[in-house]
């Protein structure tokens, strides 16, 4: 099963994927620390986001429903270290790998976990925390948001998270 759906993730667009054991998963509440310092403006306004996606107990417990799993990357090249528009577009190419494998995995494990980088970006502006998702069924929850340190997953499951100067990296993963 897994390596069936490596080769569906190495379809979709994902230049690495490596297998993840879902008991090294820890959750850390520095990370959600960070994520309440609200540097990216999605803290209280992004259902994918804390405090909404959970406290981190609930996402512990949710996390602990799985055994298994799959590391999705999304690595490309800058022009230099500053290069923020490569930056935005391996960010937005990461985003599409996911949507498409989303839409292909969940006719295989439609119970599965797909967690992504960053806030949902499914709607132009998000309703929360006045009104309810519009597409729950869509969202990708980060793992940032669900307390994850993504360079310890990838260390913790023998994946590279750095591969090398002027390189970028943006991270999920699949839980099952």
């Amino acid at each position: 099963m897994e390596t069936e759906i490596e080769e569906m993730a190495r379809n979709c667009g994902f230049t690495h994927t490596g297998g993840l054991k879902a008991e090294t998963l820890r959750v850390r509440p520095e990370v959600r620390d960070a994520c309440a310092a609200d540097k990216c403006k999605s803290y209280g306004r992004n259902w994918s986001c804390p405090p909404a996606c959970g406290s981190l107990d609930e996402c512990k417990e949710r996390l602990s429903r799985y055994k298994n799993g799959l590391i999705l990357q999304t690595c490309g090249a800058l022009e230099d270290s500053l290069d923020y528009e490569g930056m935005l577009e391996i960010g937005r190419d990461h985003g599409k790998n996911l949507k498409t494998f989303q839409a292909k995995v969940k006719e295989l494990l439609p119970d599965c976990l797909l967690l992504g980088s960053g806030a949902c970006k499914n709607c132009e502006t998000c309703t929360c925390p006045a009104e309810p998702c519009r597409f729950p069924g869509k969202m990708i929850v980060s793992m940032e948001a669900m307390g994850l340190v993504v360079s310890d997953v990838c260390r913790d499951n023998g994946l590279p998270y750095y591969y090398g100067t002027n390189t970028l990296t943006y991270v999920g993963c699949v839980l099952f």
